[in-house]
């Protein structure tokens, strides 16, 4: 009887085992993201955004592709917040877990190597926070979700030259960080268009794992700019801003995306108090959907959501738009990451919650940037909106 029972159980587990429905019914999708290292919190955001969406979707009954319903697998890889990391993390979701999409990874500073894995192995990825023109250029399978530093960097020229009635100013940027470095050539150049050569009295480098910026920042304040820009991410912000101050600087700060994080008040305190940053949405005073998606994500996990986590849900809702314009699912993972590419480079338009995107040919988001101020609350609030 025993053998019998036994023969019969592992009948059943062969059947099912071959049956569509025991595997066929699962879309694996991959987040290459920094749970660790220099930014965190950056990955927290993105896997907690990631997993709002996905717990919606699933409880809902799956996603519907072709008059299917498909659950939800999202696989979490650490990249740790290193470029090398991203490689390898971006290897592990095509080879070992035949995902059919990575979203991510978000700093360019992994997105630019992380985007080159992924368009050899013709697989599709979106980044939703790189901004480095890099990570999409000459790569059909690479998307984003965010505006690039050639429109950021002349926002901030812009803002400044009005806000501050600027004439001369002064960088200081991470030379290894794809992001900052980028986008401190790119404000460079704009500003000394629209000032003259030599309007930029300051370009300040530092390396990686720096935390004294003395040096630099002495040359800087001693140089006499109008205000300071610090295309730099927020843990780097916080030390910046505190060593500027020790030295004497009583300015203006001007800052970019990378600023956006919930962890920047806590580490950088009043000292952030006044200034100013581009980014890609305002949580304070936001409406419709995009107040809803804050709500929301407030009252799950305990703070409002920086735009990574506003920019990844976009991003995979991208990701899902395209997997329901497939038609279908074929089982076959190179044929379905194919498909899956087609469909995403084929929409056309996208009403995200950071704002209405629409694609050009390299899968860039041609879309509006906002500047924030930091109030004394510690809120960033919305100063003015600027579109392409």
């Amino acid at each position: 009887m025993k053998r019998t029972l036994s023969c019969v159980g592992v009948c059943l587990l062969a059947v099912l085992m071959c049956s569509p429905c025991a595997w066929g019914k699962t879309i694996k999708i991959g987040f290459n993201i920094p749970l660790t290292g220099d930014i965190p919190k950056v990955g927290e955001e993105s896997k907690f955004a990631a997993e709002m969406l996905r717990e919606d979707i699933n409880g809902a009954g799956g996603l519907e592709i072709g008059g299917e319903k498909y659950t939800l697998e999202f696989i979490y890889e650490d990249n740790e917040s290193k470029a090398e990391s991203a490689v390898s993390a971006a290897l592990k979701l095509i080879e070992r877990d035949q995902v059919l999409a990575i979203v991510g990874p978000n700093s360019s500073k992994q997105a630019v190597p992380g985007g080159q894995v992924c368009d050899d192995n013709r697989t599709p990825m979106i980044s939703p926070w790189s901004t480095n023109p890099d990570t999409t250029k000459d790569r059909p399978w690479v998307f984003r979700a965010a505006f690039l530093d050639p429109f950021q960097g002349p926002v901030a020229v812009d803002f400044a030259m009005k806000k501050f009635n600027a004439k001369k100013s002064a960088v200081l940027f991470a030379l290894a960080n794809d992001y900052s470095k980028g986008l401190a050539e790119i404000f460079k150049a704009d500003f000394e268009k629209k000032n003259g050569t030599g309007s930029v009295v300051a370009f300040e480098s530092y390396g990686d794992k720096d935390q004294d910026f003395s040096a630099q920042l002495t040359k800087i304040v001693a140089a006499k700019p109008d205000f300071i820009f610090l295309p730099n991410n927020y843990n780097e912000v916080a030390l910046i801003v505190k060593q500027a101050h020790d030295l004497g600087w009583k300015g203006p700060f001007m800052g970019a995306d990378a600023w956006g994080n919930s962890e920047l008040m806590t580490l950088c305190g009043d000292d952030c108090i006044g200034h100013y940053f581009s980014t890609h949405y305002a949580a304070a005073g936001a409406t419709g959907a995009t107040q809803e998606f804050i709500e929301r994500y407030q009252k799950k996990y305990g703070y409002e959501p920086a735009d990574v986590a506003a920019l990844t849900w976009d991003a995979t809702r991208i990701v899902l738009k395209g997997l329901q314009g497939m038609g279908k699912v074929t089982g076959k993972v190179r044929k379905d990451r194919k498909n899956l590419r087609e469909a995403i480079a084929g929409i056309a338009e996208v009403d995200g919650i950071t704002g209405k995107m629409k694609f050009d040919e390299q899968g860039d988001p041609i879309k509006c940037a906002v500047v924030v101020r930091i109030s004394e609350k510690g809120e960033f609030v919305f100063t003015e909106s600027v579109c392409p």
